[in-house]
């Protein structure tokens, strides 16, 4: 057994020692064509390990771009949605998905510079040696074909004077052994001449035999040295190349898996860092989010109340009471369906009359002069009525001024619910508190770099300081001026929560006491909180009792200090106009009015007469002239 197990380690010895030179000496051809085979097989796998880069660089430049898409979009709502924690969880598996693909374009960076760039330079480095190896061996080859050339061309040459000189001594000895031969003609025929012919062909093949002697010894030498020495020599270094070359292919593989090896350990914290994110995700904290987000701070609406239209036949009250009770009735049937009903579009109260304007008269007869054009018609309800029922609180009014003034949003979020008010005022009042902390330290550095200017005058002028100081302390006292502002909103808007929360639980307990019905309950709560068709809120309950005349009141008061629309031309009035209807004002023939609104389209022109005086007129009833300065050219009629 053991002395089986020391043959075959033996035979697998000389197995891994045999010698290309010795074992492969006649083999010169194919071991060309393995070299080569060699070269081209380093080529293919550096081909190989080149597309596995190319396509590591792909998939991650696709990641990326996959993760860079689903990013949230700066001042979007998207950026809204990750408050919850599903959409932080997948924001989280999007930035761990990022440095997934980094680590892939780690693994293609190193492919390239460890095992790309290093074959390639040695492929070129191989091929040089490889020509090298076999220029050498292709010499080798042609200097033992020149020997054995010379050896052969020195044997025919022995063989041919060798056959020669036999040629002339068999002629000789064939003459000398006739014996009809007469002696005389013996004599005549070996003459000396043909003895000295004979004798140089004889020295002509022992020199033949000389040179033929020496160049066989001479090749034996040759050849000896050439499969003994130069060949072993020569297709050792082949071997020797090619055992490198396969050396050289065996670490590149291996560094192949040790580079994506490496990148292991940072790939797995990625995948733990999404199964962290998959784990943070927490059902009841969004749905309580859900409830920060939208809840309003407002009470279910209750039943609608019975409206009992029978009074009108028992004549128990009096005409006028019946129509103050009806028309307090409406109003507080429309505040009841506020929540429920879209919101109205407050320009149309603020536009233009919607009939078409009057033709001018065709010709100036007193007749059509002192009928006057006519006006638009009478509206179903007037546009006071309109907004006197539109207008019920303050809210609503700014509401109003905001769109008129063309804006789309209202500065002190009155037009939120209270509850979702209350967070975008606190959001809105930090984002300021951040603003104003951030210019006090520009002011701090500023006043530090000043005193070092006063200090070393040399680094600066201190008074070039001033001007941005001065800058900045404007910054923060306008910064604080919105902070105080948006304090005060929402200190007033907490107030009447609290207000709110106290009056309710007062109402409840009530309830419970009082056994109250359902539907006084609801008409509290209806009360107590209403929505607008406009979209804002409102919280104080007298705003929706008050008397139409105490509303305008309001109304009027709170454009009081509206600045009036700027004056951009003037008109000269071509015919009269009555101004019958509301929004109109009537005008005289030849009467100059100040343009403060030019034609939108629908053929009126809006004028004023005073400060306090001001409506539509027909576009065509009169000649407009309008100011360089506001619309760059001329008259029109």
């Amino acid at each position: 057994m053991h002395s089986n197990r020391g043959l075959a380690r033996r035979n697998c010895l000389e197995t891994m020692n045999c010698s290309w030179g010795t074992e492969l000496w006649d083999q010169f051809d194919n071991l060309e064509k393995y070299t080569q085979w060699g070269i081209e097989f380093v080529e293919r796998y550096t081909k190989f390990v080149k597309e596995r880069s190319e396509i590591e660089l792909s998939y991650a430049k696709q990641i990326r771009n996959l993760s860079k898409k689903y990013q949230p979009k700066k001042n979007s709502r998207e950026e809204e949605e990750y408050k919850y924690t599903s959409c932080r969880a997948f924001l989280m598996t999007l930035n761990e998905l990022n440095d997934y693909a980094g680590q892939h374009e780690v693994i293609a960076e190193s492919l390239s510079s460890q095992i790309i760039s290093e074959l390639t330079r040695y492929i070129q480095e191989l091929k040089a040696e490889r020509k090298a190896h076999f220029h050498d061996g292709r010499r080798a080859q042609q200097h033992i074909e020149n020997s054995w050339k010379q050896l052969e061309s020195s044997k025919r040459r022995f063989e041919r004077d060798c056959k020669e000189a036999d040629r002339a001594q068999h002629y000789f000895d064939k003459m000398d052994a006739d014996i009809n031969v007469t002696k005389a003609d013996v004599e005549k025929r070996c003459s000396l001449k043909a003895k000295q012919q004979a004798q140089m062909r004889h020295q002509i093949a022992d020199d033949s035999k000389n040179e033929y002697l020496s160049y066989l010894q001479k090749f034996n030498k040759d050849q000896h040295e050439h499969y003994y020495t130069l060949i072993p020599h020569i297709f050792q270094r082949i071997q020797e190349m090619e055992e490198r070359r396969i050396e050289r292919i065996g670490e590149s593989m291996r560094c192949y898996s040790e580079v994506e090896r490496k990148v292991l350990p940072i790939v797995s914290k990625c995948l733990d860092g999404m199964t962290k994110a998959a784990e943070s995700v927490e059902p009841k904290m969004d749905t309580k989010q859900v409830v920060e987000t939208f809840k309003s701070g407002f009470e279910p609406p209750g039943d609608v109340d019975f409206e009992d239209y029978s009074v009108s036949m028992k004549r128990a009250v009096s005409e006028s009471s019946f129509l103050n009770a009806r028309g307090e009735s409406r109003r507080r049937s429309r505040s009841k369906l506020w929540p429920l009903i879209k919101r109205n579009k407050l320009m149309s109260l603020l536009a233009s009359p919607r009939q078409p304007p009057p033709p001018p008269p065709t010709s100036p007869s007193p007749e059509g002069l002192a009928n006057g054009p006519q006006s638009p018609q009478q509206p179903k309800e007037p546009l006071s009525q309109r907004l006197n029922d539109f207008m019920s609180s303050k809210h609503k009014m700014q509401c109003l001024r905001s769109l008129k003034r063309g804006g789309t949003g209202q500065e002190d979020y009155s037009h939120l619910p209270p509850e979702q008010r209350r967070k975008k005022l606190q959001a809105k009042l930090n984002d300021v508190s951040k603003d104003i902390q951030k210019e006090m330290d520009q002011r701090d550095a500023l006043t530090k770099m000043k005193e070092v200017y006063i200090k070393n005058p040399h680094m600066g002028d201190p008074n070039s300081v001033d001007p941005r100081l001065e800058e900045v302390q404007q910054s923060i006292e306008k910064l604080q001026l919105e902070a105080h502002k948006y304090e005060g909103w929402l200190t007033d808007v907490e107030r009447k929560l609290l207000e709110k929360g106290s009056t309710q639980r007062r109402q409840s307990a009530h309830f419970d006491s009082q056994g109250n019905t359902p539907n006084s309950c609801a008409q509290n709560r209806e009360r107590s909180s209403a929505r607008s068709p406009d979209g804002s809120y409102t919280e104080d309950p007298s705003t929706e009792t008050v008397q139409f005349k105490s509303r305008s009141t309001e109304f009027d008061d709170e454009f009081d200090d509206e600045d009036p629309l700027p004056t951009i031309g003037t008109c000269k009035a071509l015919y009269p106009f009555e101004g019958q209807n509301e929004g109109t004002i009537p005008m005289a023939e030849g009467e100059m009015l100040y343009v403060i609104e030019e034609d939108k389209g629908d053929g009126w022109t809006r004028v004023r007469r005073n400060e306090d005086e001001e409506g539509y007129v027909p576009t065509s009833y009169i000649k407009l002239c309008f100011d360089a300065n506001s619309k760059g050219a001329m008259t029109y009629i």
